[in-house]
Order: structure tokens, then sequence, then C-alpha cells
């Protein structure tokens, strides 16, 4: 009960410190003149403040900072070992240094070769702090395969990069990726907590909270977007959680779970690659044949009707990955308050 507790005043927190700062941040933006122009692969016909994920970071760690402390107060069992605090800071710690990464390119702007470099910068800091993945599991098979660490420190690169990224190249529509988020986070948090893995677990529920007192403000149509500040800070809480995850107690088709939550930003990335290297293009180059512009353009969805029905597609592949890592047959948080 008293863990049930802890995850809840995360929540809470979480959501009313989001639905409370957003405003101020989108008036400080607009003051700012940080502002989203309009082209023509934008979405919107007049300019947009952006770095509203600001007010997601604000939420998240301010709830971590408050149902930690709470759960110590309760009870210092709860998260008493050192590698919990040392994860909880890790996380932070991460999230502030992208978080700042984020607020250049939407107050500054970055080319898109030192925005990479920046983002290579932050995933060598979080793997300094042991988030490397360390082995995975084969599918159906539950075989652990553990991996030798010169295979891991790449493989962690990558994965953090293309989270940051595919994340980063989902936030084209209002509220897409903030509800895709909330969703997404959601199966990831009862995947967590299925499986005892209760730091991961409480991230989700802090970004889960955050982007829904949020997504009042960002659907559409938007008053404020989310920025790189939002879509780069959430590719790497969910890269990050997804590691500890993994790297702790191998649980069933191990990444493979967060992959197919997360598959349609995954996938839209690498058709996005492929699409760009074809033309000869950049990789980085934008356009406007993402899923997601497929489907107001080709199909003639409007941005709601687009939005609703990617949320859909969300709860699916969410729902899929939460039956293959075990689903209710593995939910024991009773056992563990």
């Amino acid at each position: 009960m008293k863990l049930t507790l802890v995850f809840l005043v995360a929540f809470v927190v979480a959501t009313a410190t989001s639905l409370l700062v957003t405003p101020r941040v989108r008036r400080l933006a607009v003051k700012l003149g940080v502002l989203d122009a309009t082209d023509e692969r934008r979405m919107h016909a007049e300019p947009r403040p952006r770095a509203g994920g600001l007010a997601i970071y604000l939420a998240f760690a301010f709830a971590l900072f408050v149902s930690i402390g709470l759960a110590l107060k309760l009870s210092p069992t709860l998260f008493h070992r050192a590698d919990d605090i040392h994860d909880v800071l890790g996380l932070l710690f991460g999230g502030t240094m992208i978080v700042i990464v984020g607020l250049w390119d939407d107050v500054m702007g970055m080319r898109p070769r030192d925005k990479l470099i920046a983002q290579l910068v932050v995933a060598l800091i979080s793997m300094s702090y042991g988030f490397i993945i360390t082995g995975f599991e084969v599918p159906f098979a539950h075989v652990y395969v553990n991996v030798p660490l010169w295979v891991g420190l790449p493989l962690t690169l990558v994965w953090y990069l293309g989270m940051m990224n595919a994340i980063n190249f989902l936030d084209g529509l209002d509220g897409l990726l903030t509800g895709v988020t909330a969703i997404s986070g959601i199966f990831l948090f009862a995947i967590a907590i299925g499986h005892g893995h209760l730091v991961p677990a409480l991230g989700l529920c802090a970004l889960v909270g955050g982007a829904l007192g949020f997504l009042p403000y960002n659907f559409n149509p938007a008053k404020i977007i989310l920025g790189d500040t939002g879509s780069l800070f959430i590719g790497y809480v969910f890269a990050t959680v997804s590691i500890i995850v993994t790297a702790k107690v191998a649980i069933t088709v191990s990444l493979l779970v967060p992959l197919i939550a997360l598959a349609f930003p995954v996938l839209d990335t690498a058709l996005a690659i492929w699409r760009r290297i074809r033309a000869g293009k950049s990789i980085a180059s934008a356009d406007r044949g993402h899923l997601h512009h497929i489907l107001v353009f080709r199909f003639g969805l409007n941005v709601r009707q687009a939005v609703w029905l990617i949320y859909a597609v969300a709860f699916v592949l969410g729902a899929t990955a939460f039956v293959l890592s075990g689903g209710l047959g593995h939910m024991h948080i009773g056992g563990i308050v």
C-alpha cells in the first residue's frame, strides 16, 4: 500500500505541476520570442511557442524529488538500495543535460551535426552511471544472453541516439507525441512494476503525469509545442528506463518490449532514414514524408483524426508489449508493497 501511494503521489504531483507550469513556460517563450516558425513542412499556420518540454521536465524532476522523499519517510526499505538512489540521480542528471541541449536548440538553434554530438555526449555521461546494455533475452526462448562490453557499449549508444531521434521525429502534429508518451508510458510502467523494477516505474509514472498535464495545452489547436526540449527529454527517459530494466533483471523479450511499445516512432524513423538515403539527401533533412504527414496529406485526415488514429495504434502496440512481457501473470505490485 505504501508503494502504491508513492506512485500515486508521483503521478499527481507531476500532473498538477505540469498543468500549473505550462502556461508560465508559454508566456516566457512568447516574451523571449522562442517560437516555432511556419514553413512548408510544418502543420500550423501561425508561429507557436516552443520549448514546452521544459514544463514536463520540471514536473518530472519535482515529482521524483517529492515521491522519493515520501518513500524514504514512509519506509526506508522501499528505496533502500544504494543503486536505487544512484539510478534516480543518473536519470535526473542525464535528463537535465539533454534538456539543456534541447533548450539550446529551441532558443539558439543548432546544426544537426552539433546536436547529434551533444546527444552522444549525454549518452556517454549516462553510460558512466552504469546505464549500459549488458545482455538481452531471446524472444520466446526465455534464454538470457550476456553481451561483452565491446558490444554493449556501441549498442547502448545506438539505443540512446536512436530512441531520442525517433521520438523527436514523431513530434509533428499537435498533441501527437505528448499523447503517445502517455499511452506508451502507462504500458511500460505496468511492465516495469509487474517485474519489480521500482525506479523505472517511478520515472515512467512521473513522465506520464507530466505528459498528461501538458496535453490540454498541446492538443490541436496547440497553444504551445514540446520543441526539442521535450522530444529529446522524452526519448532520453524512455531509453534510460528501458536500459535500467534490462540491466537489472531480464524480462520477457527484453529490449523487444519497449521497441514494440514504441514501434510507431521507431518504424517512422527507419522509413525516414531509408527515404532520405534513396533520395540522396541528408538523414537530418526535413520533409513531409513521415507517417503522420501521410495520414493528413495522402489520406485526407485532419490533424485530430490522424492523432486519434495513432493513439489507437500506440495503445494496441503497448498492449501487445504488455502481453509479451508476461501481462497480468507478472503483476505483483501487492507483493512488493
